[in-house]
């Protein structure tokens, strides 16, 4: 039975709450976790998250040999520093350093369709807009998280960062999907998106951001995590289109 379904890249766990919350064993791979478990309250099923360096190929075997046969679902979102095209200005110094870096940073993406491609299930690989379309392929499908805000309730308040992700995922953040396996893309229930101003050195450029962007900005670790987190609504929405019912109904 296939009653697993994993994540690549996942710090969060967010793309695999409403799947835990339907019965399915759902683990997060990514090299800042310790192995541990993390109980989704009020829910039947835990989330493992689980230390590993997915850029070692000999891990991504391992992997594939832990799960093959079991995946109901894949998601992967391989790390996009050197390859969004918000970074466009450092990749020229990039390049001096190393003539390969995008194309490596493009490979674990691909990577990651190989590791859904074994395992046999639908799966996306998330990207923002940026080199992965030359260097791979144009993506099968864009959104932003205001698409599919409607998926959360109205009285919806943020559990995590209130403060910087808005209610039902009220903002924009222009996202990209590469899929696979017979991957099918939920239909949008928008709300809409809300922005905040702030003063630009160049007056000519707008000072009009969503509120994700604009309040998490630099390089730290936690901003990187905040803004690579998976919208909540675009989760339920993925796992509504992509479930299988009779499999969670018999869990």
């Amino acid at each position: 039975m296939r009653n697993q379904v994993i994540s690549l890249y996942d710090y969060t766990g967010e793309a695999l709450r409403p799947w835990a919350a339907a019965g399915y064993e759902c683990y997060a791979y990514d090299i800042q976790h310790k192995a541990v478990w993390f109980w989704v309250s009020g829910r039947r099923k835990p989330i493992t998250f689980v230390k590993a360096d997915l850029y070692d190929l000999d891990t991504l075997r391992r992997l594939i040999s832990r799960h093959e046969g079991q995946v109901a679902f894949m998601s992967a979102f391989p790390p996009c520093t050197d390859l969004a095209s918000s970074g466009a200005r450092w990749w020229a110094s990039k390049a001096k350093s190393n003539p390969n870096f995008q194309t490596e940073a493009a490979n674990h993406a691909l990577l990651a369709g190989w590791v859904g491609e074994t395992l046999g299930c639908p799966y996306y690989i998330e990207n923002p807009i940026g080199a992965l379309s030359r260097l791979w392929h144009k993506p099968d499908h864009k959104f932003d998280p205001c698409d599919y805000g409607g998926y959360l309730p109205e009285d919806d308040v943020h559990p995590k960062w209130p403060d910087i992700i808005p209610a039902r995922d009220a903002y924009r953040k222009r996202t990209c999907l590469w899929t696979g396996g017979g991957f099918t893309m939920p239909t949008p229930r928008k709300v809409s998106h809300l922005t905040v101003a702030y003063d630009r050195a160049d007056p000519s450029k707008s000072g009009k951001f969503s509120p994700v962007a604009g309040k998490t900005g630099g390089k730290s670790l936690r901003t990187k995590n905040i803004r690579s987190a998976t919208p909540r609504g675009f989760a339920e929405a993925v796992f509504q289109s992509n479930t299988k019912r009779e499999i969670s109904l018999c869990l």
